[in-house]
């Protein structure tokens, strides 16, 4: 029989929505499979420093816990390097610390705030001395993709067309249109985040578990035997098909 694997979708400083997903594999019987944690963990929700300490936390006592890496963590990881690096992939006009992104939030939760003319040297001056270096190390090191021998976990999606072991990182964050096109199969399942949906979604060759916690709903939370998916809700398994 295959075990279990358990996957949360996009949690975006949501630390009362990272303990219900937790409850909810807990109370289907998986406290000790692994876990699989599909990215972005900061940004837009109210909580991102206290998200980051329960990963840390248990990870450090030795939970089967895979921590993906996402666009957003990205992000916040690079403002925080020592000359604030801004990812090409925006669109112009756009930043981390812009409205729509939510690190203002993210740097809120770390005590630093700022106005909106204050200078951009300040405030990396700030967020540097204000988040731990657990911190900032449990960002540098999260992982792009995770794979069992049915099943591909990412953050973003692949690009079609591109072996798993080829994609690029800039995909694997950030990519949506040819990936959310492609109909036909991908080497493996996959199952992903970034793009938020109405309610979790198997689309036959992806499954997309980000149904907006970064705009206070409830992320999905699955559990998958070999390609097989259920989500799990306070009233148990519920089949999650094509």
């Amino acid at each position: 029989m295959t075990a279990p694997i358990y996957a949360i979708g996009d949690l975006h400083g949501q630390t009362a929505e990272f303990d219900r997903a937790l409850s909810l594999i807990e109370q289907d019987g998986g406290r000790d499979a692994r876990i699989v944690f599909l990215g972005d963990y900061v940004d837009r929700g109210p909580d991102s420093k206290g998200l980051l300490d329960r990963l840390i936390a248990g990870r450090d006592a030795g939970r089967n816990w895979v921590t993906l890496l996402g666009n957003h963590d990205r992000m916040f990881a690079w403002f925080l390097q020592d000359e604030p690096r801004h990812d090409p992939h925006l669109l112009v006009g756009y930043h981390w610390l812009h409205e729509r992104l939510g690190g203002a939030e993210t740097l809120r939760s770390y005590g630093v705030e700022f106005e909106d003319r204050t200078r951009l040297q300040d405030v990396h001056r700030a967020a540097l001395a204000a988040v731990p270096t657990a911190h900032k190390a449990f960002l540098r090191d999260l992982v792009r993709m995770h794979q069992t021998s049915e099943l591909a976990f990412v953050h973003a999606g692949i690009r079609p067309g591109v072996s798993l072991s080829a994609q690029a990182e800039d995909d694997l964050v950030w990519i949506r249109q040819s990936f959310h096109a492609c109909e036909t199969p991908h080497p493996k399942l996959i199952v992903h985040g970034h793009t938020v949906v109405n309610r979790p979604t198997h689309y036959g060759n992806r499954i997309n578990l980000d149904s907006g916690a970064g705009y206070g709903r409830q992320p999905g939370v699955a559990v998958f035997e070999g390609r097989d998916c259920w989500l799990l809700t306070e009233a148990g398994r519920v089949p999650l098909r094509p």
